[in-house]
């Protein structure tokens, strides 16, 4: 067994990656530019997400909240438990977004009103992601968008400590490798992989965008993903290799970027080279 798992609480004081500004506006850039496609909002005169309500789950200090209010959210949230992160985010971005402290499994809004909701990176954090997955979908909007960033649990570098198998181990024994790695005391975080993501979406439909960024990155604001000489030689590969090797791939494949909705409806972006595919769920 493992150390008992509770909410994260101030996750933006021991956690620095949440205050890196620039990195954190780039992923905004890309949730953006897929919820773009996804809409068949790209390359129009209207921002992407005009005339919507969207909400930022688990949004610490605020700077995805800010580009999606910069998107031309009609109503741009941002909801956390991340009490300085929260209180940073209400300083500099509180005029054009509201800040809402509260549990992800206890939205305070009314059922259905959200028609954007992002989930970025959050779901291994929370002590019950199941719960955290049933209350966006009461809120979300009949018609509404799920965007989700989701790491996988058999990625081969654990991404927060940078370990190798870290993910793989049981509880117990993942506390002991952190801890003598010198990186923590003992490991928190809990990541499933994509079968048991698949099943935590049920009753969701949810396209997968993972392949369509890696293979089109300029597209979608994720050039990062490709430096240098190297990258674009990979990208290339990408472009290249059969659909069939590519989905032989994806259960090891280290974050899914996945769109999900409560009723059928697909993308409405332009070709891409690598398509976003169907997920299916049970």
């Amino acid at each position: 067994m493992g150390k008992e798992r509770v909410a994260q609480l101030e996750y933006s004081e021991f956690q620095a990656a949440m205050l890196d500004e620039a990195k954190r506006r780039r992923k905004a850039a890309k949730i953006i530019a897929v919820l773009a496609h996804f809409l068949g909002r790209e390359g129009g005169d209207a921002p992407v997400l005009k005339g919507l309500t969207v909400a930022d789950i688990g949004c610490s200090a605020g700077f995805i909240a800010d580009e999606l209010a910069s998107a031309g959210a009609e109503r741009a949230l941002g909801v956390d438990i991340d009490v300085p992160g929260l209180r940073r985010a209400a300083e500099r971005f509180g005029e054009r977004v509201e800040f809402v402290c509260a549990d992800g499994t206890a939205l305070p809004f009314p059922d259905g009103s959200i028609d954007v909701l992002v989930f970025n990176h959050i779901y291994e954090h929370v002590v019950d992601p199941d719960a955290v997955i049933a209350e966006m979908r009461r809120v979300l909007a009949d018609d509404g968008v799920l965007y989700l960033g989701l790491g996988n649990r058999l990625g081969v570098i654990e991404p927060h400590y940078k370990l190798p198998f870290l993910s793989y181990l049981p509880p117990a024994l993942a506390d002991r490798y952190v801890r003598a790695s010198g990186r923590a005391d003992h490991y928190y975080e809990r990541f499933r992989t994509r079968g048991g993501l698949r099943r935590m979406l049920a009753g969701f439909h949810v396209w997968d965008y993972s392949l369509p960024v890696l293979a089109s990155p300029d597209r979608f604001a994720g050039t990062e993903l490709f430096p240098g000489a190297a990258g674009r030689a990979a990208q290339g590969t990408l472009a290249r290799t059969p659909r069939a090797a590519l989905r032989a791939l994806l259960p090891v494949v280290p974050t899914y970027l996945w769109v999900a909705t409560k009723t059928a409806r697909g993308p409405l972006g332009g070709t891409l080279p690598r398509g976003p595919e169907p997920v299916r769920t049970p």
